[in-house]
């Protein structure tokens, strides 16, 4: 069953190298190039030493060097065609393998994200792909060089003397036996590295990423413990690999060193007793010797294979992942951006636990709606419902009474903006960040949308101006900047539908103040629904929602919900105590 699968994963590896399989017959010229070289050096000993030692042909001393300069040459010649057009279908491989992985990435659902690390992700990207190159073009070229030096080695031996050689080949089975026990200890160590290399990628990442918490939670001494042992445990499966290919490749020798000491006795018999020249004693032990390399580097193929297959799983794990179930056929034109969630509930996978429960709300065109509610009570998770980044478990969400789940997800999303704290911008441009996703690069219609954000300021006195980069994350620009520049974006974007999550939760007064005036510029002619702790932020809604525990426990404007004295007023009193403390 193992052997099956392997055999399917490697079949569809090489289907990757089908777009390129004139290159590679290319490639496979050269490597029969060299391989003929291989076994005509031995051919060419026997009448060269017989010839000048016993015959003492002087015509020899003119052919012979001429023979043995052109074989280098040929060699020389096939072994550059080999390598250079293997290495060229090899990266055309890596490549598209990456930008299928890529592709895919782009369409998986959020759930995903959630269930894996960033750090294994990278590392399906750098170290998998590039075990799977090998596996798929090292592999086969060293394969068929050496196996066509083997089987011109082995022909010429038999033809030297056949009986000689089959006793030689009695050796061969012990040596498959040593290398099929090795392969499998050296497939599951592979498998257990590269999910290792993952975790090892994955802390060096989160200690940059989070340095400042590192440094002023004084974290050092818990980030090198944990960096230890993630990089131990890495180095303890290295090891166990080690240890399958250092103990594969010395017994195989020793099994290859008995059959040869046999035949040099045997040889050696044969030129006492006259039966064989001194040329052909050189040639056969020549040619015997020569199979020693390819033999050996046709066993270590098995641990370069064993580790490509390995990568294989964790790269085609990645590609076969389903992508966002679309399932729409609607594409929305112009809508007006009325909301509804009709008896929406909804529970993550692996929970019994309903995030949100039973959720009837309607949000008219061009209101903007406050929820507010203590971190888990779902805000985020119903705001998530709207571009379909889940699926309710029960209950519909409908735009203009269309249910979303009917319209295209593409569709979808054009109709909505995002701002959230957590600002997303690109390690590009100003201008790129503003524009992103939009083929429309009008500037004036940059420049407004950066005005309408209170970002021209601070965007004119970058170096570049709009042409300045922002930096890893925008890490350039302050909290607020970045802010200012999202909503830039939404802006340019002009969605008749926006959500601002937790927008304003991070910055300081001057930065709120300036993104509040932005917001309100947003807010105008767009249906809005505003997620935010600051009851700054979200008293001018036009209606606010209450959550807790999943449910809508209240709704009304600001005034409304104070006079009721509920959930939403004991919110509101503990914001204000804590504002005159």
């Amino acid at each position: 069953m193992k052997t099956e699968k392997s055999a399917q994963l490697y079949l569809r590896l090489l289907g990757y190298l089908r777009p390129y399989s004139l290159v590679f017959s290319i490639s496979i010229f050269g490597i029969i190039l060299t391989a003929a070289t291989e076994v005509a050096l031995p051919v060419v000993i026997k009448p060269f030493l017989d010839g000048t030692f016993i015959d003492k042909d002087p015509s020899l001393m003119t052919w012979a060097p001429i023979a043995l300069i052109l074989i280098f040459l040929v060699r020389g010649l096939g072994g550059f065609i080999a390598q250079y057009a293997s290495a060229w279908v090899g990266n055309k491989m890596v490549m598209d393998l990456r930008e299928e992985m890529f592709e895919k990435i782009l369409v998986l659902p959020l759930k995903y994200f959630h269930d894996h690390s960033s750090g294994s992700q990278l590392s399906k990207f750098t170290f998998d792909v590039s075990l799977v190159q090998y596996a798929a073009t090292q592999v086969i070229t060293v394969f068929v060089k050496d196996t066509l030096t083997v089987v011109g080695l082995l022909a010429y031996l038999i033809y030297l003397d056949w009986q000689l050689t089959l006793i030689s080949l009695v050796m061969l089975p012990p040596i498959a036996l040593v290398v099929r026990y090795f392969n499998g200890r050296l497939r599951w160590a592979s498998r257990e590295t590269q999910d290792s290399v993952g975790t090892v990628t994955e802390v060096v990442q989160e200690s940059i990423d989070c340095n400042k918490v590192v440094k002023i939670f004084s974290g050092q001494r818990a980030e090198r413990k944990r960096f230890f042992e993630a990089s131990n445990n890495l180095r303890r499966l290295l090891m166990k690999q080690t240890m399958a290919v250092a103990a594969n490749v010395p017994i195989v020798q020793l099994i290859a060193a008995l059959a040869t000491a046999i035949v040099i006795y045997h040889v050696m018999g044969q030129v006492r007793a006259d039966e064989t020249t001194v040329g052909g004693f050189v040639s056969y032990l020549a040619a015997l010797l020569m199979l020693t390399s390819p033999i050996k580097r046709l066993t270590s193929i098995m641990e370069h294979l064993q580790r490509g297959l390995a990568a294989c799983e964790s790269v085609f794990g990645l590609i076969d992942q389903e992508p966002e179930i679309d399932g729409g056929t609607v594409e929305l034109s112009a809508i007006r951006g009325e909301i509804t969630f009709d008896g929406v509930s909804f529970k993550y996978p692996g929970t019994d636990v309903y995030a949100l429960e039973d959720i009837d709300l309607t949000i008219q065109p061009g209101e903007s709606v406050a929820i507010v509610g203590s971190s888990g009570s779902g805000k985020t998770t119903l705001a998530n419902m709207l571009p379909r980044f889940f699926t309710p478990s029960k209950g519909r969400v409908l735009i203009d009474d269309q249910e979303i789940s009917t319209i295209m997800l593409k569709s979808l999303r054009s109709k909505i903006a995002l701002v959230s704290q957590e600002v997303a911008l690109f390690n590009d441009s100003v201008i790129a960040n503003i524009i992103y996703g939009s083929d429309d690069h009008d500037e004036r219609k940059v420049v407004s949308a950066a005005e309408g954000a209170f970002a021209t300021e601070f965007i004119n006195q970058l170096p570049e101006g709009y042409e300045s980069l922002v930096g890893e994350k925008g890490m350039k620009l302050s909290g607020g900047q970045r802010q200012r520049l999202a909503i830039a974006r939404t802006l340019f974007k002009d969605a008749p539908i926006v959500i601002m999550d937790e927008a304003t939760s991070a910055l300081d007064a001057t930065s709120e103040k300036l993104v509040k005036e932005a917001f309100e510029r947003v807010r105008k002619g767009r249906t809005t629904i505003i997620i935010a702790h600051r009851f700054s932020t979200i008293e001018k809604a036009d209606r606010i929602v209450v959550m807790d525990s999943g449910r809508v426990v209240e709704v009304g404007s600001h005034d409304e919900l104070i006079k009721r004295k509920g959930r939403y007023e004991k919110l509101y009193a503990v914001y204000a105590s804590s504002n005159k403390e």
